[in-house]
């Protein structure tokens, strides 16, 4: 009576083997990995590469903005710290990497 209600499963034959069939399945995931290299690692590692060398050629008297949004004039460079004026007398010191942006000259006297 239960062989009229549920039929019977028998196994499947086994699939034919194919050759190169091991390389074929790994395609997709290398094309995965080169368009994430592409679209994401390449730009970013080129962009800290451009962020290092702007960070490097800071000089005294440069419009920078700090990471944290402030715009100010280096006045004293150090190893890994500098001073940026932000107002008349009024100084802060920020570490090298967190110079966001150099600003073109004047553009403090235009804000």
């Amino acid at each position: 009576m239960m062989n009229l209600l549920i039929p019977n499963a028998y196994a499947a034959a086994a699939p034919a083997a194919t050759t190169g069939g091991g390389l074929i399945s790994f395609i997709p995931l290398i094309a995965i990995f080169v368009i994430f290299y592409f679209l994401l690692i390449r730009p970013q590692s080129k962009r800290a590469k451009e962020h290092r060398a702007m960070v490097a050629a800071l000089a005294k008297g440069d419009e920078v903005v700090t990471n944290g949004g402030i715009l100010g004039r280096i006045v004293e460079l150090g190893d890994t710290v500098v001073t940026v004026e932000i107002a008349d007398g009024i100084s802060v010191k920020v570490q090298r990497q967190a110079i966001a942006s150099l600003m073109p000259k004047g553009t403090i006297k235009t804000s």
